[in-house]
Parts: structure tokens; sequence; C-alpha cells
């Protein structure tokens, strides 16, 4: 196969996604993706590598522990953070919005945020969970 051809070949492996209507909150209102791999990574929570609640009683300290897990799903998966298409969050308090955000910012591109869903739950499938959040991403093929 000549150069340019495998180039070619290449270049239709990598996804193209586009970030659309960035809202001022800090995500997306529409990713557009063509190509690649599609990861769903199912609900990640407040839960360490023993299976121990992390944070019982404190939110933020859940928080972070989610989104710490979160990349180890995606670091598994031979992705991060900037293949994060989709964010949904499940928290049983909107007024701990700014506490995911403020955690959230520190690892997603703010560049190119990705869209995002926050369901309020009356409780999660644990009573001492606080916050779950599942995700889409897509990498190269």
């Amino acid at each position: 196969m000549a150069e340019d051809q495998t180039k070619d070949v290449k270049a239709m492996n990598e996804p193209q996604i586009r970030f659309l209507n960035r809202a001022p909150a800090g995500y997306s209102q529409v990713v557009e993706v063509r190509g690649g791999r599609t990861l769903y990574i199912s609900g990640q929570i407040a839960l360490d590598s023993s299976g121990n609640l992390v944070g019982s009683g404190d939110f933020t300290a859940q928080v972070k522990q989610v989104f710490a897990n979160l990349k180890a799903r995606l670091d598994e998966a031979g992705a991060s953070f900037n293949d994060v298409v989709k964010l949904n969050f499940y928290l049983l308090d909107a007024g701990n919005l700014q506490i995911v955000r403020d955690v959230r910012d520190a690892y997603v591109n703010r560049e190119h945020p990705p869209a995002s869903t926050l369901v309020v739950v009356k409780q999660l499938f644990r009573p001492e969970l606080m916050f779950e959040v599942d995700a889409i991403a897509v990498t190269k093929d």
C-alpha cells in the first residue's frame, strides 16, 4: 500500500469530534462524533479499590473518589478525560452542583467540555452514597 493510502486509512480510524454550543457552565450542548471506538463507562461511585466507602457523609470526598475511579476506568481502557464526550451525574442534592463542577474541571478538557446531564435522585443503590457518574468516551480504533 502506498504511503499516502496508509495515511488515509489511519485518518479514517481517528474519531472526528466536534464540540458545539459550549455552555457557560462548563459543558457542551452538542458533541458530534464520527468514527473511532466508543466506550460506555458504568456508573462510578465512591468505593475504593477494596470496595470500601470513601467519604462517609462527605460529599466532596465522594466526588473526588468518583472522579478518581472514572479516571482509573478510562486508563484501563487506554483512554483519558480528553476522550470523554458525555457525562451523566446523579446526586441527592442539586445544591452540591458547584462542588461537582469544581472537581470535574480538574479532570475534563475545559476548552472542549463534554456534554453533560444532571439528575437529582432520591437515593442511589446504597443509602450512604451521595454521588454517581457514568460516561461515554471515544478514542481511535
